[in-house]
Order: C-alpha cells, then structure tokens, then sequence
C-alpha cells in the first residue's frame, strides 16, 4: 500500500511542469556553482612568482597575512601608496600594525584607511574613490588566494577600465584550503555573480 502510494506520488511528479522547472534550475544552479568552485580553487599564486608593483596596493582586511603583506610592498617600495580597506571603524594604524616601527622610515601619509567597508563590495565602492584621490593608474589588489577570484571580479566591474588591476594574493592559514571553505567561498562567488559582476 505505501509503496503504491510513492509511486502514484512520483508519476504525479514527472508529469508536473513546476517539477521540471525545479530541477531545471537545480540543475542550472549545480552547474554554476561547480564552475565557481573550479575557479576559486584554481587561483593561482601570482606574487609568489612575480614581482609586482603599481602605484597603489588595495589590502582587503579580514584575513591572515593581509595587512602585513601590504606594507611589506610600501617599504620595498613596491606601492607608493597603501590603502586598507575594511579596518574598523575606531580602529588607529599604529593598532593594525603593531611593528610600525621595525619597518623604517614608513610615512603615516602614505597609508589611507577604509572605515566604511564590511563587505567585499563595498571594498570595491568605498576604495574607488580613495584610489582616484591617490591618481593611482594601477592598483595591486592583496587579499587572500581564496578570496582574491571574487575579490578582482568585484573591483573589475566597479573600477573604471582605465584603472589597471593586479591580482596580489596571500597565503592566509595554509596554502590548500580545505574543501568546505573552498565551497563557502563558491557560493559566496555565485551569489556576487547574480549582481555584483
């Protein structure tokens, strides 16, 4: 009797048009969400095998390594200006980077900070108009390798195109991310893909 009922259930099922269009989407959804995963986990380390400078570096808060890396390329002269986009909103520079002073003659005036920001969007809209005040030509974008796919195709579609864009990734944790943040980042990439690129 129950299995009778599954199937009356089923057949309904396949002969509904809401049905398909479910897993219509499902399917288109699935196929999307494997392409993001693909290109987040397949960014490659480009700073790790290149040297790279611009007139600006853009560091993106809210990992390991970020902050450090970005006045790494201040004091070798590989910027000449630093914006950190995503500090908080009291938060003071000699508190975001505690070894200041092991870093030489670094100029305060070199370094911007970003208060408004929490999101990877709003990194995008808040740093454009730093980087304009700045006439930066060219920025390097720094943020983790994991998040630097999402990261470059937000500031590409709010950066006008004569703004010329490197990626700068780091290493945050460990080099190969696991699986699960792998995942969380592809469905965070294909939720921007619906409205921010």
């Amino acid at each position: 009797m129950w299995r009778s009922k599954s199937l009356l259930i089923a057949k309904k099922l396949l002969r509904s048009r809401t049905f398909w269009l479910l897993f219509a989407v499902g399917l288109v959804v699935l196929y999307r969400f494997i392409n993001e995963y693909q290109r987040v986990q397949n960014e490659p380390m480009i700073s790790w095998t290149k040297s790279q400078s611009a007139d600006c570096a853009v560091v993106l808060t809210g990992g390991a390594g970020r902050v450090r890396e970005g006045f790494d390329l201040l004091v070798n002269q590989n910027v000449k200006k630093l914006v950190i986009s995503g500090v908080y909103a009291n938060a003071r520079l000699r508190e975001i980077m505690p070894p200041w002073p092991y870093y030489g003659n670094l100029n305060e005036n070199d370094v911007v900070l970003d208060r408004r920001s929490e999101t990877t969007y709003g990194n995008a809209q808040q740093s454009l108009p730093i980087v304009e005040a700045l006439k930066c030509r060219d920025i390097l974008l720094v943020t983790s390798r994991i998040h630097m796919y999402r990261s470059y195709r937000t500031f590409r579609a709010s950066f006008p195109e004569n703004i010329y864009i490197q990626k700068h990734p780091v290493v945050g944790v460990r080099y190969e991310p696991s699986v699960l943040e792998i995942s969380f980042e592809a469905l965070k990439s294909l939720f921007y893909s619906l409205w921010a690129y």
